[in-house]
């Protein structure tokens, strides 16, 4: 988690000094060709990282883990071959994208970043092996800091230089050392880990058969299907058809699910301009620093949320997703919380221009602190094996979005578009608690997250409203609120770590 705040931090500061030291038009046109990249990546990906973490997850507890090298030749040649020919595609089709954005700026920026797609598809590859051995280090060291900290210091020396059109070059181009360092990280976990050929009895309990057996005939285990007993061969090798049956559904919808975070910024840009989607990039920062403790969270949680699943442990799925609640409770409602409270004054820190989008961002922290509370039921639902219901999900909420967005924007500009987003993020959040139900009951309403939403609402909801009422607003209050806030917080969750869950070792 330290990890993902100081990520949070480092792609903060980012955002703020590129929209304090360019234009509006500038900068827009930079947020939305990283946009497209994105998309782009998450396109090209085909969902392998999400099937690495899912099969060699199972491979630890089922056994067959001696398959993890073949599995990551199977998943990785695709995925790269699939990030060199939509790299292609963009360098191609750059001049109309760069036209529909309205200018040519945008051109070399889509072909800049092109150059490195490849090379964040082997990132997230490399990385997602790494968590489904349980080590979140390389993703905390690599992804959450190393890169964004690249990043700043390259557009540092760009501002300096005074060259807008290295912009592009200075976002993408950390993206290739952070592949090699992965890869050469990757190697090593592999070289430390022990194949586990047996379910360990003390991992799962002296029933482990039994809930495996329960478990493979519940989630998508039975012979032929993902992770079943026909999947793999007798050296744990997963069959390719089983692995991108499962890994293909989860690209689309990783790609629905980068369309609803990143949608917003291509469509505000299409349709109001760049400087309107400027704009809203700097409202939905907010958004985007909360969903690295997101991250956090989810990466530590999925491999043990598969390898919960494969034993047919659902009350420890349930406790493991209340608590997860509970810790995204903790760790984001304080950011919504004091930028809800502080809307005008957070807008400022990107200049004098962005205070417009004050109402924008309130919108989005209250869609955001409600989606915290309902928890990781996307990711439960993934892990089950049930990838085509993701897949559903994220498009009918990519869908929303657009809808709205082209309802909205023209009428209400980027608090249309907060709207929108909000729209969709929630329905994405809700659909899964509901169709889980026939599997796992699952729901947020437990202790934990009792606890976590009351102290985080004392701290950064009650307390900054006294101190408003006293001090009045403005950047000061704003200061003293968080400092208090923050410290108050964190106390109470050490002194409440044992009925909060929180449990250092995840």
């Amino acid at each position: 988690m330290a990890g993902a705040m100081v990520g949070a931090v480092l792609n903060l500061a980012l955002i703020v000094a590129i929209t304090r030291a360019f234009s509006q038009e500038t900068a827009g046109l930079l947020f939305s060709a990283t946009s497209v990249f994105l998309i782009a990546a998450a396109v090209a990906n085909l969902g392998a990282s999400d099937g690495l973490v899912y099969f060699i997850a199972r491979m630890r507890v089922l056994g067959g883990s001696g398959g993890v090298p073949h599995l990551l030749r199977l998943a990785t040649g695709p995925a790269v071959l699939a990030a060199c020919a939509t790299a292609a595609l963009l360098v191609v089709f750059a001049d109309p994208l760069s036209r529909a954005l309205g200018d040519g700026q945008a051109g070399v920026y889509l072909r800049l970043v092109a150059l490195f797609l490849p090379f964040a598809v082997l990132t997230e590859t490399a990385l997602a092996a790494t968590r489904a051995h349980h080590d979140m280090t390389a993703t905390a060291l690599l992804d959450k800091t190393g890169r964004p900290l690249a990043q700043l210091g390259l557009v540092g020396v760009v501002v300096a230089a005074g060259s807008s059109g290295l912009l592009a070059l200075a976002w993408a181009g950390p993206y290739l050392p952070a592949a090699a360092l992965a890869w050469f990280w990757l190697g090593r976990v592999l070289r430390r880990s022990v194949p586990e050929e047996t379910v360990p009895e003390s991992a799962v309990g002296p029933d482990a058969s039994e809930h495996a057996s329960f478990s493979l005939a519940r989630t998508g285990g039975v012979p032929g299907s993902p992770g079943g007993p026909a999947a793999r061969g007798a050296d744990g090798r997963v069959d390719p058809s089983t692995f991108w049956s499962f890994a293909l559904p989860r690209a689309a919808a990783g790609v629905a699910q980068m369309g609803v975070q990143r949608g917003g910024v291509v469509l505000v840009a299409l349709l109001g301009g760049p400087g309107g989607a400027a704009v809203f990039m700097a409202a939905t920062r907010v958004m985007v620093v909360g969903q690295f403790g997101t991250q956090a969270v989810s990466y530590a949680a999925q491999p043990r949320f598969a390898e919960q699943l494969a034993a047919g442990d659902h009350v420890g799925v349930r406790a493991l997703y209340q608590a997860g609640t509970a810790w995204l409770v903790c760790l984001v409602w304080p950011l919504y919380l004091s930028a809800l409270m502080f809307a005008p004054e957070v807008m400022r820190l990107f200049g004098e221009d962005y205070t417009a989008g004050a109402e924008a961002l309130v919108v989005v922290c209250v869609g955001q602190v409600s989606a915290a509370v309902l928890g990781m039921g996307d990711l439960v639902l993934t892990m089950t094996g049930r990838t085509r219901l993701n897949l559903l999900n994220h498009t009918l909420a990519l869908v929303s979005l657009l809808l709205l967005c082209v309802f909205l924007v023209p009428v209400a500009g980027t608090t249309g578009a907060a709207v929108a987003l909000v729209v969709a993020v929630l329905l994405r959040k809700v659909l899964p608690l509901w169709q889980l139900r026939s599997l796992v009951v699952l729901h947020p309403f437990g202790r934990p997250v009792v606890i976590a939403a009351a102290g985080s609402l004392v701290w950064f909801g009650v307390l900054p409203s006294l101190w408003e009422a006293v001090l009045g607003g403005g950047v000061t209050t704003l200061v003293l609120a968080v400092s208090v806030g923050a410290a108050g917080h964190l106390m109470t969750m050490w002194s409440l770590r044992g009925p909060l869950s929180l449990d250092p070792r995840l």
